[in-house]
């Protein structure tokens, strides 16, 4: 049996569920962890990436099993800068997200924008906004639109969001929009215990952050997201909700981010006790762990995993070197965009 075989293959009862979606997700947060780990190293060796990288160490477990519970063209994301795990999970492909980095024209940007702006509005993945907070009004706008329109069905919606950014104006306003005409969204929120440098402490005045879900009015739990299973059961249960007419549901997650806010960012603002701390666990060792301690996995087969993430990442990478870099004396400029960025136009 290969590999792809052995994370797609059920057994009976609770596991015949619950495995195959581990398994699933944490091959998405390998893939996403190598391809990150590339990107980081590119952008250190200079010349080939411009602008930032940022990247999600410490929360894919979060990211990814919100990702396994949206379907791709049905469903809309709107996910933020660490969510390359979600982005995998939900259907995007590696070469999007190099292809960006790496400024080609064959990206879904065509190398006109940010490294972490790209997204595929027709398959319901909506490009991000640098202003935190902008992406809820975004998919809650969305998932209204397609309501007025007679064609939501069953469809959710899910965006993500940092502890700082649930203190924004544009945050608070889509929140209680969403909460207002009970539009079925997912909320992730992923406390990483610091927006850029400032502490918890400094952000928000009640217990527990979760507790600002009660006051708009919405279903509000919290989970350990340095735990894959307790992930994956958190965000089941919200997508379920969320269909069946229960309305936002907002998902805090605790952990703390493994790197600086980008790779240009050492860190050095978080002291050694909050790295000692439960939240500062890595999700992808304590789901590798368990994978072994279950023996869904063994340790041959983990390796093989990581082996195979890192021929994909580098046969991206390799293809992508390859293609051009954007010309702007060829592009159809228009106003706010060229042509080919407007998904669904076509020249006359």
């Amino acid at each position: 049996m290969s590999l792809a075989e052995t994370i797609q293959h059920s057994g009976t009862g609770l596991e015949a569920d619950f495995r195959p979606r581990f398994l699933s997700a944490y091959q998405h947060m390998v893939l996403a962890r190598v391809l990150e780990e590339k990107l980081g190293a590119l952008y250190r060796a200079g010349g080939r990436i411009v602008g930032g990288v940022y990247i999600g160490k410490g929360q894919e477990a979060f990211s990814a099993a919100l990702g396994v519970q949206l379907q791709k063209g049905k469903d809309i994301y709107g996910p933020l800068i660490r969510d390359q795990a979600g982005r995998i999970a939900y259907g995007e492909p590696i070469l999007d997200a190099v292809r960006t980095y790496l400024g080609t024209i064959t990206g879904p940007m065509r190398g006109r924008d940010g490294n972490i702006h790209r997204g595929r509005p027709q398959e319901g993945l909506m490009a991000m906004i640098s202003h935190l907070g902008s992406m809820l009004s975004v998919v809650a706008g969305a998932l209204f639109a397609r309501r007025l329109a007679g064609t939501l069905g069953d469809a959710i919606g899910a965006t993500s969001i940092g502890d700082g950014g649930t203190s924004t104006g544009a945050f608070h306003e889509a929140l209680n929009m969403a909460a207002v005409e009970k539009l079925p969204i997912i909320i992730s929120v992923a406390n990483n215990q610091f927006a850029y440098s400032t502490p918890n402490s400094r952000q928000y005045a009640c217990e527990n952050l979760v507790d600002r879900a009660a006051g708009y009015g919405v279903e509000g739990v919290s989970v350990d997201a340095t735990d894959l299973g307790a992930c994956l059961e958190v965000f089941q249960q919200a997508a379920q909700r969320a269909r069946a007419g229960g309305g936002p549901q907002m998902i805090v997650g605790k952990l703390l981010r493994l790197a600086g806010h980008g790779e240009h960012d050492d860190a050095s603002y978080i002291p050694d006790t909050a790295k000692k701390e439960q939240c500062a666990r890595d999700c992808l060792a304590v789901a590798e762990q368990r994978t072994l301690d279950e023996g869904w996995l063994d340790a041959a087969e983990v390796k093989e995993l990581y082996a195979e993430a890192r021929r994909k990442v580098d046969q991206a990478v390799s293809k992508v070197s390859k293609e051009p870099l954007p010309d702007p004396f060829k592009e159809n400029w228009q106003a706010l965009s060229s042509a080919d960025l407007v998904e669904g136009q076509h020249e006359a």
